[in-house]
């Protein structure tokens, strides 16, 4: 709801038709809105940090708002939090509910096939270690066997 709210401000998406660099201008809001978020689930700075790939001297510019992607998500949390800033949920067509229940379905089956995929590796892992000790005791009983055969080779030269 952070960079959602923030990206959708008057002011801000003004601001952003006038950056060069918008790409990265957005992934500093979506950077500062995670380690916002994350702030107040109780993370540390050196989890959040670690969690968005970002230094920890980044990620408490951000949160003291001393970024303006920092500043700008501190404004719109403080604006949801007065109940100044509504976000409405789109509605979805029936089209594209339609589409969504068949990716829905298509990510469930895939889903059991990997489950099936993953129960197979598991199996064939078994059976390669089965077979991976099965060799490892035939090599021992091949030099036993070879062992014995020079003994005997010994035996008879004598």
């Amino acid at each position: 709801m952070l960079i959602i709210g923030t990206m959708f401000r008057p002011d801000v998406i003004k601001a952003a038709l006038n950056k060069e660099e918008f790409l990265t201008w957005v992934d500093s809001l979506a950077v500062a809105a995670a380690a916002l978020a994350m702030e107040k689930a109780g993370y540390t700075v050196s989890q959040i940090a670690e969690e968005l790939g970002r230094t920890e001297a980044t990620i408490r510019r951000h949160l003291r708002g001393e970024t303006k992607a920092g500043k700008l998500v501190r404004e719109t949390y403080e604006m949801l939090t007065r109940g100044e800033l509504k976000l409405a949920v789109p509605i979805v067509s029936p089209e594209a509910e339609t589409e969504l229940k068949q990716l829905h379905e298509q990510v469930k089956k895939l889903e059991e096939e990997l489950k099936q995929l993953r129960a197979e590796n598991t199996e064939m892992r078994e059976k390669l270690g089965r077979l991976r000790e099965a060799v490892r005791q035939a090599s021992g009983k091949l030099e036993e066997a070879e062992k014995a055969i020079r003994e005997a080779r010994e035996a008879l030269s004598l």
